[in-house]
């Protein structure tokens, strides 16, 4: 089960709502700034992080949040062009943890049951251990931990939970071999 079930339409769908709204429109400003303009870009991270950028982190815009404050970057960690992570449930990168391109981390979803898909978010938390390099393209769903030293490669949808110093791949992200 979900570690996240909110209600659409409370006060706290309400509020997450807002905040969406907000840091859609920092995001956006954060996206045509000149490469060059690092003042620029620190203030508006820490606007959409709600704190400075953690020592020698490094995020090549443009990139893309629905919540931003519960977005927990370790130092040194690495996020390429193009990356999205929608957080409201949060997601942590450890340190060291290398990110390429298009890679989109979802924390919220819908349940399955039609009756009520359109009543309630569902959802968890992602937790990205230490060292970790997750490849181009790739979807990490609610509720995921990958283990430190693992790596996803490129494309690969990741369901369920990946071992340490493991390497995952395909659309269901199927275990390829281990070490």
């Amino acid at each position: 089960m979900s570690d996240l079930l909110m209600r659409i339409h409370s006060p706290e769908f309400q509020a997450m709502s807002e905040r969406v709204l907000e840091v859609t429109a920092l995001t956006s400003r954060l996206n045509v700034l000149p490469f060059d303009d690092e003042g620029g870009k620190a203030a508006l991270f820490a606007q959409i992080l709600g704190a400075p950028l953690p020592p020698r982190v490094t995020i090549y815009p443009p990139f893309f949040t629905d919540h931003g404050l519960r977005l927990e970057l370790a130092e040194r960690v690495f996020i390429n062009q193009n990356c999205t992570f929608l957080d409201y449930a949060g997601i942590t990168l450890a340190e060291r943890v290398m990110v390429a391109p298009r890679v989109t981390f979802i924390t919220v979803g819908h349940p399955v049951d039609t009756d009520d898909r359109r009543v309630w978010l569902t959802g968890g938390p992602i937790t990205i251990e230490e060292n970790v390099w997750i490849g181009a393209g790739a979807t990490i769903l609610p509720g995921v931990t990958i283990g430190r030293d693992a790596v996803v490669a490129a494309g690969a949808v990741v369901a369920d939970d990946v071992p340490p110093r493991t390497l995952v791949a395909g659309p269901k992200a199927d275990v390829l071999r281990s070490w």
